[in-house]
């Protein structure tokens, strides 16, 4: 049975009488342990998506499924991390890695003894007094993962969580996450509007269409793990980034034509 599945999921926001189709009839079905990167145009409903799986919003028609049972609310089983940090400024690293397990009125000793076994996780030992004013963008995210591993979660939720970090400390946090979430065996849904990201990360890549956002293309990506930034030189890789590039671009331009018209 698969971890998460979407059923004809379809969303839209009414705004000044104007109504937007961000989603629509959405299928897909994602297995436990599997690490699914969703890539489109901008506005095509990716984070809208995620948005409705931690149970932040509710589909307007159709249904997702977490662990056969509909997502009605926020949901303990769902880890979300955003690009943005989140971190709470007036708590130490200690105090925001533990702050959901306070919540959940585990006993001090033991929430303490769980949340430093995350913060060595994700190599931050040492920083556990420490403000997020005092850490760098990488630094801050690595406190966020373990935040959300810390509680637990069946699934992790991943709004481009990397997309603000320059590009060798991006490259870091991408194989850091690799080696968490197979260590503890983490099913992920990704977001992210790097190709090369997702090819780094993915069991599968879903290339979205442009909005109302459907599955135009499902890929499992065949490459071998672990991957490296080296493996973007080799045949196989790149057949895979210009298939979805090719499919990426048809949205992008669809996405410029429509707003050329709604101009003219």
């Amino acid at each position: 049975m698969a971890l998460i599945e979407f059923e004809n999921v379809s969303k839209w926001f009414t705004e000044a009488g104007v109504t937007v189709h961000a989603v629509e009839n959405f299928n897909l079905s994602i297995n436990e342990g599997e690490f699914v990167c969703i890539v489109g145009a901008s506005g095509c409903g990716k984070s809208t998506l995620l948005n409705m799986v931690a149970g932040f919003i509710k589909p307007s028609s159709g249904r997702i499924l977490l662990e056969g049972e509909p997502i009605t609310k926020i949901d303990p089983r769902c880890g979300m991390i955003f690009q943005n940090y989140a971190l709470f400024p007036w708590k130490t690293v200690l105090g925001n890695v533990e702050f959901g397990l306070k919540m959940k009125k585990m006993p001090k000793k033991q929430r303490r003894e769980l949340a430093r076994e995350y913060i060595q996780m994700v190599g931050l030992t040492g920083f556990e007094n420490h403000y997020p004013s005092e850490l760098s963008g990488g630094m801050c995210q690595r406190v966020t993962i373990a935040r959300a591993l810390a509680n637990d979660p069946k699934i992790l939720l991943m709004d481009e969580p990397f997309a603000a970090l320059d590009a060798m400390t991006r490259q870091v946090m991408q194989e850091e996450l690799l080696r968490i979430v197979h260590d503890r065996n983490k099913t992920t849904l990704f977001i992210t509007h790097s190709i090369d990201e997702a090819l780094i990360l993915a069991d599968r890549i879903v290339i979205m269409s442009a909005r109302p956002g459907r599955v135009k293309q499902d890929l499992v990506i065949d490459l071998p793990r672990p991957r490296h930034v080296s493996d973007q030189l080799t045949q196989d890789y790149l057949d895979y980034k210009n298939t979805i590039w090719e499919s990426v671009q048809e949205e992008v331009m669809q996405n410029m034509l429509f707003a050329e018209r709604k101009l003219a």
